[in-house]
């Protein structure tokens, strides 16, 4: 923990921008739901986001993702499987966003990145990516997989608002969620005296969000720590200092969103007993 009056002023700035964060993902998936027809309240988009991350960080295999789908599911028109289409369009999105950064970051040389062949598979995959979509789509165009379109169709409406021209802002918003990460981080850093830039800072982010990517325990405990520890590494923060502040960075990141989220599903939301009686009630 910081030393300083100074240093517990980092770290409530710190909590604003992890708030201003938070105010723009839910901004984006509102804007995914608008352009893919799944009629929501606004208030839904900021609250069931942070009851999602809650759950992320509670539950195994992302089981916020299914947490926040089914309390929508209940309010919404909509089908759940298009709601799992925005979902689903959201996380790919970061994904996308994130490897782009990460190449980048590793070809530019930026201390944190820790790139070398990482960074060389990752720009090899999004390449493949590209072709296998561009590839998808000309066979479309000709009558092909149409099985298979069947059962993406949720999917695909979805993606649709990001392969347009509508998407770009989908796209900027992803690129300043991530900077402002990156920034969050590098603020809780240099509040207990560990001296990190912005860039590195947001490599640092970076890495550890792809290694977070890797199935593992609920707060995807072990993945996210080792992405943290070797960009920490990398960006010659070391020994206890890096110990520091992967704890503190752990606490900040997981633990104010994970007890908001559960008082917005407790008070918001009906908590897990609201959410099984509209499961009941959907089946009937």
């Amino acid at each position: 923990m910081p030393d300083s009056a100074s240093g517990y002023a980092l770290l409530v700035l710190a909590l604003a921008l992890a708030a201003v964060n938070f105010c723009l993902r839910s901004w984006r998936w509102h804007r995914i739901m608008r352009k893919s027809g799944v009629g929501h309240r606004d208030r839904d988009a900021l609250g069931l986001t942070l009851v999602g991350y809650m759950g992320n960080n509670v539950l195994p295999a992302r089981g916020g993702e299914l947490l926040k789908i089914g309390l929508l599911g209940g309010r919404t028109d909509a089908r759940r499987r298009d709601i799992l289409g925005t979902v689903v369009v959201e996380r790919v999105l970061d994904a996308g966003v994130l490897a782009v950064l990460f190449v980048v970051l590793s070809y530019a040389g930026v201390r944190g990145a820790s790139g070398g062949t990482g960074a060389t598979l990752t720009a090899i995959g999004l390449g493949l990516a590209i072709m296998a979509l561009a590839g998808y789509l000309w066979l479309r165009r000709r009558g092909r997989f149409e099985r298979f379109a069947s059962l993406i169709r949720p999917i695909a409406a979805s993606a649709r608002a990001v392969l347009t021209l509508g998407g770009v802002p989908l796209v900027v918003v992803s690129l300043i969620i991530w900077w402002v990460d990156g920034l969050t981080f590098m603020v809780i850093a240099h509040s207990v005296g560990a001296s990190l830039a912005l860039v590195p800072a947001l490599a640092v982010v970076v890495l550890a969000s792809l290694a977070a990517a890797i199935p593992a325990a609920p707060g995807y405990v072990g993945t996210f720590d080792a992405g943290i520890l070797v960009g920490l590494h990398a960006a010659g923060v070391q020994g206890g200092d890096a110990v520091g502040v992967l704890l503190l960075a752990r606490f900040m990141f997981f633990v104010p969103v994970t007890l908001v989220g559960l008082g917005v599903l407790m008070l918001g939301y009906g908590g897990l007993r609201g959410l099984s009686l509209r499961r009941r009630t959907a089946e009937q």
